[in-house]
């Protein structure tokens, strides 16, 4: 019986250590919910066990269910058949159908829908455990954030309509917002918003690039404002798939061949206004987004767990030379890089979500219950602008980190198995195939680092690495509280050198500067959880003592040790390429890239 919840020691580990106490109050609002529902936790314990549960339920049905069928997903595809229906691959349709027979389809809608009204670090959690069993199927698990939407920014009469379906698994839905000439550029949308004499609005245009555009709740970005260019001509919609929304085409494409994309045609479509006019981008979309981008992180660290352990068990089990191949030590450095980068996108992703929970929290209680105290209003409102800054420069941090990291691990599975790797013997080949789409969906790369270089410059990044630098640490890791500390003294004076250089140096600079803030922020993750409240032990290869267990917390420490010391080198170079006052990629491009290549 494969569980992908409890066979992962490193969740099983944080599990223990991270602040659910703190993020189940605050979705819980004081645990006021129990008197009305009676799955509703009544108190810390039970809110912790729930999870648990919750998580179990899902890593079973995982490592059981969901996993075997992945091959034969990726392999038999989605198709759009000759009625203009999409059909789903049978093992995601059947997974589909589980995932809503477990309840777990309205992971943070609250109870009043049906939901479970779990904070996001728990969804964090579980979005890794299926995309580890099938990336594919988390395309469509993971879009819960249309719900969540819907929930926070439409009428009741809205909500009552289209949450209940979304919690039991009744509906999926679908992010319909990208279109041939507006892809990242989201604020070129053309789709037209209109609305009859009796103020019904349609919706009459072409999208594209839709995941999961079958489904049957579509989210719209229209164009409502024709007379306006840019985002404040644009709102939100909410719609019905049905005969006036016809599925032109559904994309050939490298990987998760399990979710299909589509390309939308809108024939004056009938649809209903989400919140506000003219709003529809920020911050609704903005806020879609940034929930998506949590989603693809937790997608990225599941394939490269299920990546990094094929390597792990080959690289042990493989003969060559006269014995494991993990003896020898550029296979055995591969593995061990592969592991710790696994283990700093999780740390990185969970404390965002965490970030993201409090966020969340004080913005509701500002809307729906404000202090009536003067001194504790200005401590909520405080609380609240702190973790809104916060959220905003890790949210595109970790969907950098985490997806970046998905494509070199996956890459590095595939060179572990060497030829093995290559062929579809192993699922290495296929989790490769999905990765490389992390890194371009709901934001490129490039465009993550363009957000986060901005909370990095501007203050926040250093109020957030002096809050971990506050925390209290164990005697072990004080050596390496130093190393982080100088390093942020550094990251520090390049943040003054480039603010004098302007916006387009700080363009030009932003992945060495984001790199090095991931780096020295993930250091003290790494020393928070070597110092952490809980230990376990866990399972390691017998030892010349003949021990086969070890202290997590020692573990971590070795880890962090690993990490700092290792990155203490490579942002002494990212400093320094920052103050070189390089600008040849603006001054010399056509030189350096040359002439754009023609036929001759």
């Amino acid at each position: 019986m494969a569980n992908f919840y409890k066979d992962n020691e490193d969740i099983q580990f944080l599990f223990r250590n991270i602040d659910i106490p703190g993020v189940a109050d605050a979705v819980e609002e004081g645990f006021k919910f129990a008197k009305d529902f009676d799955y509703a936790p009544v108190n810390l314990k039970e809110a912790t066990e729930n999870y648990d549960l919750v998580l179990d339920s899902i890593g079973k049905l995982s490592g059981d269910f969901i996993w075997p069928r992945s091959e034969g997903i990726d392999r038999q595809g989605s198709h759009l058949c000759e009625d203009g229906n999409v059909k789903y691959a049978d093992g995601i349709k059947e997974s589909i159908n589980m995932l809503a027979k477990a309840d777990v389809m309205g992971f943070t809608l609250p109870y009043r829908f049906g939901g479970l009204n779990c904070p996001n670090i728990i969804y964090s959690i579980a979005i890794e455990i299926v995309s580890r069993a099938d990336a594919s199927l988390m395309n469509i698990f993971g879009l819960q954030g249309i719900a969540e939407t819907i929930n926070y920014f439409a009428s009741e009469e809205i909500k009552q309509k289209y949450l209940h379906d979304f919690a039991a698994g009744k509906v999926t839905g679908a992010m319909v917002l990208t279109e041939p000439d507006a892809g990242s550029d989201l604020q070129s949308c053309k789709l037209r918003a209109f609305q009859s004499d009796d103020g019904q609005w349609y919706l009459h245009g072409v999208k594209r690039f839709i995941t999961n555009g079958c489904g049957e709740v579509l989210l719209v970005l229209a164009r409502s404002e024709p007379d306006r260019s840019g985002g404040l001509g644009l709102s939100l919609f909410v719609c019905d798939s049905g005969p006036t929304v016809h599925v032109r085409r559904t994309e050939d494409k490298l990987g998760i061949h399990g979710s299909p994309t589509c390309e939308l045609f809108f024939d004056n479509t009938p649809c209903e206004l989400v919140g506000e006019r003219r709003r529809g981008l920020a911050p609704y979309v903005m806020s879609l987004m940034n929930g998506a981008r949590l989603g693809i992180s937790g997608q990225s660290l599941g394939i490269a767990e299920a990546a990094y352990r094929i390597a792990r068990d080959y690289a042990a089990s493989r003969k060559q030379f006269g014995g494991a191949i993990e003896k020898l030590p550029a296979v055995r450095d591969l593995v061990i890089d592969m592991k710790i980068e696994v283990e700093t996108a999780r740390a990185l992703l969970y404390e965002t979500s965490r970030v993201v929970d409090y966020d969340i929290s004080y913005t509701k209680t500002l809307e729906i219950n404000p202090p009536a105290d003067k001194e504790q209003l200005k401590k909520v409102k405080d609380a609240s602008r702190r973790y809104g800054r916060y959220a905003g420069m890790l949210t595109p941090m970790t969907k950098y980190l985490s997806s970046e990291m998905c494509n070199r691990v996956t890459y590095n599975s595939i060179q572990v198995l060497g030829g093995s790797g290559f062929m579809r013997d192993y699922p290495c080949e296929r989790l490769a195939r999905d990765a490389r789409i992390t890194t371009i969906y709901e934001g490129t790369s490039q465009l993550q680092v363009v957000a986060a270089v901005r909370g990095v410059c501007s203050g926040t990044c250093e109020k957030y690495i002096a809050e971990l630098a506050e925390k209290q640490y164990e005697p072990q890791v004080q050596d390496l509280l130093a190393i982080l500390k100088a390093n942020t003294e550094l990251l520090l004076k390049a943040v003054v050198y480039v603010k004098e250089k302007g916006v387009e140096y700080m363009d030009l600079h932003g992945r060495e500067l984001v790199d090095t803030a991931i780096a020295i922020i993930c250091g003290y993750l790494f020393c928070e959880q070597a110092s952490g409240k809980v230990d376990i032990d866990v399972e390691t290869p017998k030892s010349d003592n003949g021990q086969t267990k070890m202290s997590m917390k020692k573990r971590k420490e070795l880890l962090a040790r690993r990490y700092i010391t290792k990155n203490a080198s490579l942002i002494k170079s990212l400093i320094e390429s920052i103050m070189s006052g390089n600008v040849s990629s603006l001054e010399q491009y056509d030189a350096l890239a040359g002439a754009v290549p023609t036929e001759k």
